[in-house]
């Protein structure tokens, strides 16, 4: 299954109320015939985009080629949440890699949150950033984990984060199902798609060559490299693949360890004075379940709600209703708004939860797998691989060396491996355990 063109339209953004509220740029035209150029960059989503922009402000000749549109995957589409540090947390990360990994990832994840808030700050990007990410509780235990992680940052970490009782949550979220969580009011939470087609307009503004419907079906690693496209070909020095969700056939090392998995948002009619019912600040909120519910409000007063479960790579053909179901969990008085969009999205997701990066070749470079942390971790990995490519490979490295995990069976058991684990965890968040 081509998953580029499994779910969507071709050359077609989404129904989604992100494609709706945002001025998309012209369509670029599709590369056709022989090219040059010192970088290829394969993938324009964040990553993608994010390493044109540096590798053209430091004097580069980039070409950068995306299958669809600018923005048309995950960047496009996602839950529009920034987070620090990583996608695991850093009491997790001290487990797994040790205190002075961690520390080091903490940085990097750090780095990588200010990195898109200068992005935004210095190209005048309109992406509705918002300070406030919190995380909450379905279970009175894992409202004492969070506490507990609260304190563990500031001992640890000299990092403040608000820690929350029932009450004080509820003042804030007044869903009956949650009992209490934290506050990360240096994270955020945007637009993701005005972001993207920001970091786009930044990019064509700084001389990347973009061509969009120009889908890459073959790497010849040799010096310089050849990238084939359907009706052309492309020499360069160097390639950056950014495909994430979408890497598949071009490269076995990130099919082996990056599996893609679909999400799914919807965003209800305008609330008005209802948004008392579901928010009483504007943060966005994420909870414990494994089967992930993460909520905001627009700027146009809708709950923006991402949930639902998912068993194999096609969309279900009424996303509103596979999302109404969990949204009626943890917002119950919404049982009579309506849905004005509903979309899917496919990311990529890694067994450790944290992002793939790998030298494919010498002169081919790949991040993927951000797990749900890619605005943040993917602009930052797109800016660590232009930073390699001119010499400077002391981030790039640091993330490549976390130990990797290879998904058992080979990319033609990814399917119903997903499936299975999913209908697993699914039942854990239904039975409470």
């Amino acid at each position: 299954m081509k998953l580029l063109y499994a779910n969507d339209r071709k050359g077609s953004y989404p129904e989604s109320w992100y494609a709706a509220t945002t001025a998309q740029l012209p369509p670029f035209a599709s590369l056709k015939g022989e090219q040059r150029c010192d970088v290829c960059v394969i993938g324009a989503g964040y990553t993608g985009l994010s390493a044109a922009l540096h590798l053209a402000e430091a004097g580069r000749d980039v070409i950068l080629i995306d299958a669809q549109r600018v923005g048309f995957g995950a960047s496009g589409r996602n839950g529009g949440q920034l987070g620090s540090g990583q996608r695991q947390d850093q009491k997790t990360l001290e487990k797994m890699l040790g205190r002075g990994m961690a520390v080091k990832l903490w940085h990097l994840g750090e780095e990588a949150k200010g990195l898109v808030k200068s992005l935004i700050d210095r190209h005048g990007i309109d992406c509705h950033l918002r300070p406030g990410v919190a995380w909450t509780a379905t279970r009175q235990s894992e409202v004492d984990d969070l506490h507990a992680y609260a304190d563990f940052m500031a001992r640890q970490y000299d990092y403040k984060i608000e820690a929350f009782g029932a009450q004080a949550f509820r003042d804030i979220c007044p869903s009956p199902e949650y009992h209490g969580g934290i506050l990360d009011m240096d994270a955020g939470h945007l637009h993701p798609l005005a972001y993207a087609l920001g970091l786009a307009r930044a990019a064509q503004a700084a001389g990347v060559r973009i061509f969009e419907q120009t889908e890459a079906h073959h790497i010849e690693q040799t010096s310089p490299a050849t990238i084939r496209t359907g009706q052309g070909r492309i020499s360069a020095d160097h390639v950056i693949l950014a495909t994430n969700g979408y890497s598949q056939g071009l490269a076995r090392p990130v099919a082996r360890n990056v599996m893609p998995i679909n999400n799914f948002i919807a965003a209800t009619e305008p609330l008005g004075t209802r948004v008392e019912e579901v928010l009483r600040r504007d943060i966005a909120v994420s909870d414990d379940r494994f089967v992930i519910n993460y909520f905001r409000l627009s700027h146009d007063g809708r709950l923006l709600f991402g949930g639902g479960e998912s068993y194999g790579y096609r969309f279900p053909s009424d996303i509103a209703a596979v999302v109404r179901k969990p949204m009626l969990e943890i917002f119950p008085s919404l049982k009579d708004v309506g849905i004005d969009y509903a979309w899917g999205g496919t990311l990529a997701i890694t067994v450790k939860r944290l992002p793939f990066l790998a030298r494919v070749a010498p002169n081919v470079l790949s991040a993927s797998g951000y797990s749900g942390h890619g605005v943040g971790s993917a602009t930052h990995a797109g800016w660590l691989m232009a930073k390699a490519i001119e010499g400077d490979g002391d981030g790039f490295d640091t993330l490549g060396a976390i130990p990797s995990t290879a998904f058992p069976g080979g990319p033609a058991f990814k399917s119903p491996l997903l499936a299975m684990a999913m209908s697993w965890y699914a039942l854990r968040d239904r039975l409470g355990i």
